[in-house]
């Protein structure tokens, strides 16, 4: 079996995760300051708050731009369903918006002016950054960044494009700490919010204080331990990955349509995702092959809790023919050979 994904570490994670069971202090200690130094330097914002998971990152984004009952958010329609899951779950409403089937990103086009609209969430899908600036003004814009450490936007990295964003250390992404995320942003009382309620609404600095119920979202030393080789790692990693993405793309450019990214653009390459007519199928014979292919993502308008709002096509569109290939740094040349030669038998 070819394997979807294969985190990359190895001693150095050991070596660091060992030094903190010794020491003894398994969470709140030195390593989370520490690797949150390194997330707000690779991030080009002022502060970084680390989390447990991705999806606790969009949570307390969300609720830390006081958004809930009443409000609504604008989510593409094509993404992880996390995206929309935090914004149902603060009591608000997610607003699906179309994607464009070119980038699989949101597409600005069809944004509609809606009063309650309190923000809006980009999502840099698989780590091509979205067309921020695009988007239209006096909305407060949520980057998902979950896939994009290391992307940049026209010289911009990302995490650093909305008034926040969110990252993922999930084993799938460029760097992981196994589960794992961060809010990142530039607004100094948002990050206090956000320190705030990862740790039960105790006052981030000061004495113990409880204004308003928070919750355990902590990330611990240990998992911040493999967090800061993989970060100090961060340019090795994608370089690897862009190297493994362009294997992919020689081989595959004259069978599939294959990832691409704008023009002064640096991808993130949290994934490898290829488009072909009749997805399902394909995934299916490429595992029956010992290739262990994925759906891209979901069409959230398919799932039973956003089914009530309307048809999607630029969505329907792209998950119908998105296939994740495996992609991570453990793939030789052959393994590629390998992937490309089933793809290009099952799309002819």
């Amino acid at each position: 079996m070819i394997r979807l994904a294969w985190p990359d570490v190895g001693a150095a994670e050991a070596e660091a995760v060992a030094e903190v069971l010794e020491g003894g202090q398994l969470t709140m200690g030195p390593k989370v300051d520490e690797f949150e130094r390194g997330l707000a330097a690779a991030c080009g914002t002022e502060h970084a708050v680390v989390v447990s998971s991705g999806t606790a990152a969009l949570h307390l984004a969300v609720l830390a731009l006081g958004i809930g009952p009443g409000d609504e958010v604008l989510v593409p329609a094509y993404t992880f369903p996390a995206t929309a899951n935090v914004v149902a779950f603060v009591g608000a409403k997610p607003v699906l918006v179309d994607v464009d089937p070119e980038t699989m990103n949101l597409d600005p086009s069809k944004i509609e002016a809606r009063p309650r609209a309190k923000a809006i969430i980009a999502v840099d899908l698989f780590g091509r950054p979205a067309r921020i600036e695009q988007l239209p003004g006096g909305v407060t814009v949520l980057e998902d960044a979950a896939g994009a450490l290391g992307a940049k936007r026209q010289g911009r990295a990302c995490g650093s494009l909305g008034a926040l964003a969110c990252l993922s250390f999930h084993p799938r992404k460029i760097v992981t700490t196994g589960e794992g995320g961060a809010v990142t942003t530039d607004d100094a009382e948002l990050a206090d919010a956000i320190r705030r309620m990862r740790h039960h609404g105790i006052e981030p600095r000061g004495g113990f204080e409880i204004a308003h119920a928070g919750l355990n979202y902590r990330l611990s030393d240990i998992l911040c331990a493999v967090g800061i080789p993989q970060l100090g790692r961060l340019d090795e990693l994608l370089e690897a990955r862009t190297r493994i993405a362009a294997g992919y793309t020689e081989r595959l450019r004259d069978v599939v349509e294959t990832p691409k990214v704008d023009d002064g653009d640096v991808h993130g390459w949290q994934a490898y995702v290829i488009r072909v007519d009749g997805a399902a199928d394909k995934i299916a014979a490429l595992r029956e092959r010992g290739i262990e292919a994925q759906v891209g993502t979901y069409a959230l308008h398919r799932l039973a809790a956003y089914r009530d709002q309307g048809e999607f096509p630029g969505a329907s569109q792209v998950f119908d023919c998105a296939i994740a290939l495996p992609f991570h740094t453990r793939l030789t040349s052959s393994d590629l050979d390998r992937v490309a030669e089933a793809v290009t038998e099952l799309a002819g």
